[in-house]
C-alpha cells in the first residue's frame, strides 16, 4: 500500500491518507497519486476487504 493506514475501532473502519505526499503521475498521466491500496485488501483482523485510490488532476 502507499500512503494508506487503516485501523478498526470498534465496528468502524479509520483510514488515514497524509494528502502532501504525491507518488507521481498515473499510467495514464492524467492524474497524480496521492494514495493506494493497490488493488483490494483485507480489513485488519476482519474478513472485510478494502479498494482505496486518492488522486488529483495536474
Amino acid at each position: 500500500m502507499k500512503n494508506v493506514e487503516m485501523s478498526v475501532d470498534g465496528d468502524t473502519l479509520i483510514i488515514k491518507v497524509d494528502l502532501t505526499k504525491e507518488f507521481g503521475a498515473s499510467s495514464s498521466g492524467k492524474t497524480i497519486i496521492i494514495a493506494s491500496t493497490e488493488g483490494n485488501q483485507s480489513v485488519p483482523g476482519r474478513n472485510e476487504k478494502v479498494g482505496v485510490n486518492v488522486y488529483r488532476k495536474p
